[in-house]
């Protein structure tokens, strides 16, 4: 007798998910594409976020948004707690983090290293952080567990991972973020003499790019949106490298929003483990050119090319995905 039994979330994300979770992200790039250099924000948010809706919508899935976007910024959002999928109810039970287009200004500027980008994993593995900003401490792998400690000062840190690379601190380079509220922590990183990447927008391209030695980038600090945080530590779960993250609260409301969302300890230091859980899928499409993934590209046939990454934390598979996507005929 043949078995009715539901697939258990696992064998989905066997089955389904790990390649059709670039079906989303391509499906979001290719919408904020659109938008790319006309200097409009929202409306390549706007783009981006009713593409990828669309294209969950084609999923067999019961998800579930526990990192939506847009609430900062009062922009279109795919927002907590949304469902989303074409099984809403039946369907496996998956959570969802995502940022439909991970970089706004960046794309409305036609800048580098702007993202579609999604985590995917079972029901309770992926962290329900609210939209607030979150410190951001990153290491590549390779190093010994808890090399790196949001505890310690920006210089300890460095002096540590320093020490188990084997060279002087001043070898060292670190990703931060372009930003005024990052002026002390430049000056600190540059008084012991580190090298120092700055970038505009974009700190999950950031935080992963500790991951390629290409990048000869060896670690992330500062500030940044608490989703794109635990974006980050999914890909980092799928890739190895360690990652400590702290949420920062400006006013009571935003202290509020946590406590919505079931955490209590507001001064907590988050693992990566802690942040993403179990097995999970990170899939991130370029939108526009970036160190990690080529932009999208509309040809003058009307065909459009996108590049992408898909990840698994259960195997550490890395697939890099080159698309052609042509009119219907």
């Amino acid at each position: 007798m043949t078995s009715t039994a539901s697939p258990k979330s696992s064998d989905i994300l066997d089955r389904v998910l790990v390649m059709e979770m670039v079906r989303v992200t391509e499906a979001a790039a290719v919408g904020a594409s659109k938008l790319i250099g006309r200097g409009d924000e929202k409306a390549a948010d706007a783009a981006a976020v009713e593409a990828m809706r669309k294209a969950f919508d084609e999923l067999p899935i019961d998800g579930t948004v526990v990192i939506g976007e847009g609430e900062r910024d009062e922009a279109p959002m795919l927002y907590i707690g949304e469902k989303v999928g074409g099984a809403i109810g039946t369907g496996p039970k998956i959570d969802i983090a995502l940022d439909p287009l991970e970089g706004t200004t960046i794309t409305a500027k036609a800048g580098p290293n702007s993202l579609a980008v999604l985590a995917a994993a079972e029901h309770g593995c992926l962290l329900n952080a609210p939209d607030v900003y979150m410190d951001k401490l990153a290491v590549g792998p390779g190093y010994p567990d808890g090399v790196i400690d949001l505890a310690k000062t920006p210089t300890q840190n460095v002096e540590a991972v320093a020490a188990a690379k084997g060279v002087q601190p001043d070898e060292i380079i670190v990703c931060v973020l372009d930003r005024p509220r990052h002026a002390d922590l430049i000056a600190e990183l540059r008084g012991i003499g580190c090298g120092i990447v700055l970038i505009g927008d974009g700190d999950v391209a950031g935080v992963i790019a500790t991951t390629d030695p290409d990048t000869t980038i060896d670690m992330y600090m500062g500030s940044g949106g608490a989703p794109e945080g635990v974006l980050a530590a999914a890909a980092l779960r799928c890739v190895g490298g360690q990652f400590n993250g702290r949420l920062l609260f400006r006013n009571d409301d935003e202290k509020a929003r946590a406590r919505k969302w079931g955490i209590e300890d507001l001064g907590k230091i988050y693992k990566l483990e802690e942040l993403a859980k179990g097995d999970c899928i990170f899939a991130a499409t370029g939108v526009t050119d970036g160190s990690l993934l080529a932009g999208v590209k509309r040809r003058k046939d009307g065909s459009i090319t996108t590049e992408s990454v898909v990840m698994r934390a259960s195997t550490g598979t890395v697939r890099w995905v080159k698309g052609e996507h042509r009119k219907p005929r």
